[in-house]
């Protein structure tokens, strides 16, 4: 099948499982927030910082983008006299990270599928 075939056949069936990403979910990083942030009320700065091997000020723009977005909350606040940055997940955040891990799934599904076994050439081929 080509892909311009494939791709007619997308059109009937749906559409691409790629489609379904979210672009400010699946970025790396981000994602990674949220999937820890998902795995606890709420995680720390240095934690996710060191988890996700990202510098401060790459961490602190993905936060501000998820914050932006309304998928987290950031809380600051002290412990002793240390300052501290305490991330959660919102209920936007859950609802967005579901529909990412659905479209990984079905795309992994998608190419996990057996295919069809290639039909006869077809008239003038």
């Amino acid at each position: 099948m080509s892909v311009g075939a494939a791709a007619a056949g997308d059109d009937q069936e749906g559409l691409h499982p790629t489609r379904s990403l979210d672009d400010t979910v699946h970025q790396r990083v981000r994602l990674g927030i949220l999937t820890i942030a998902r795995e606890a009320d709420r995680v720390e700065f240095g934690f996710l910082k060191k988890q996700l091997a990202a510098t401060d000020g790459n961490l602190s723009r993905h936060l501000k983008v998820l914050e932006e977005s309304n998928l987290i909350t950031v809380e600051k606040g002290y412990v002793g006299r240390r300052p501290r940055t305490w991330i959660a997940l919102t209920r936007e955040g859950a609802q967005a990270l579901d529909a990412e891990l659905r479209a990984l799934r079905a795309l992994v599904l998608r190419l996990e599928s057996p295919r069809p076994a290639p039909g006869p050439p077809g008239p003038g081929t």
